[in-house]
C-alpha cells in the first residue's frame, strides 16, 4: 500500500514537471496508462478490486470483529467445559478403577466365604444326617422290641393255649367212666363229701 502511494506520488511529481507541455493527465496518461491497460494484465481490476474489499473491511471489521471475539468466548468457553467434564471423567475412572480394585477383594472375599459356608453346610447336614441316622436307628430299635414283646405276648398265650389243649386232650385220652367216677368221688370228699 506504502509501495501504491509513493509511485502515485511519484507520477504527480512527474506530471507536475510536464504540466507545462501538456498538463498532468497528459502525463499520467503516458506513464501510467502502459501498466494499467496492458492487453490480460489491467491493473485497474486488481485496483478496483483491493478497494473494494478494503471499504467490505472497513464496513464489516466491526460486526466481523464482535462475531469473531463471541465465537472466540464461545470456543474458549467449550474448551474450559471440556476441560472440567476431562477432569471429572478422569475422577470417575479412578473411582471406577479403584471399585475394580475393590471388586476384585469383595470376590476373593465372597468366594472365601461361601468356601466356609459350604464346609459349615456340608458338616451340618452330615450332623443332621448321624442324627437321623442314630434316631432312625433308635426308632427301629424301639419297634423291634416292641414287635418282640408283642410276638411273645402272643406266643405265650398261643403256648398256654397249646398246653391246655393238649392236656385237654391228654386228660379226655386218658379219662374214662372209671376215671371219672373217681374223679368226681374225691372232689366230692374234698368238699365235704357226700353223707
Amino acid at each position: 500500500m506504502l509501495a501504491f502511494i509513493f509511485n502515485f506520488l511519484i507520477i504527480l511529481a512527474e506530471g507536475s514537471a510536464s504540466a507545462e507541455k501538456g498538463g498532468w493527465l497528459d502525463a499520467w496518461n503516458r506513464n501510467v496508462d502502459p501498466y494499467m491497460n496492458y492487453p490480460g494484465f489491467e491493473a485497474w481490476r486488481f485496483l478496483n478490486l483491493i478497494i473494494f474489499f478494503g471499504i467490505l473491511a472497513y464496513i464489516l471489521k466491526r460486526p466481523l470483529s464482535e462475531a469473531y471475539k463471541a465465537k472466540r468466548e464461545a470456543i474458549r468457553a467449550d474448551l474450559i467445559r471440556a476441560e472440567e467434564e476431562r477432569k471429572a471423567a478422569i475422577v470417575k475412572l479412578a473411582e471406577a478403577e479403584a471399585r475394580l480394585a475393590g471388586l476384585d477383594a469383595e470376590k476373593a472375599r465372597l468366594v472365601e466365604h461361601a468356601k466356609s459356608e459350604a464346609v459349615a453346610e456340608k458338616e451340618r447336614i452330615a450332623e443332621e444326617i448321624l442324627n437321623d441316622v442314630r434316631r432312625l436307628r433308635e426308632q427301629a430299635e424301639n419297634e423291634i422290641d416292641r414287635k418282640s414283646q408283642q410276638v411273645r405276648v402272643r406266643l405265650r398265650r398261643y403256648s398256654a393255649e397249646e398246653s391246655i389243649r393238649l392236656a385237654e386232650e391228654k386228660i379226655r385220652s386218658a379219662m374214662n367212666s372209671e376215671v371219672d367216677s373217681k374223679l368226681v368221688k374225691a372232689n366230692i370228699q374234698t368238699i365235704g363229701g357226700m353223707k
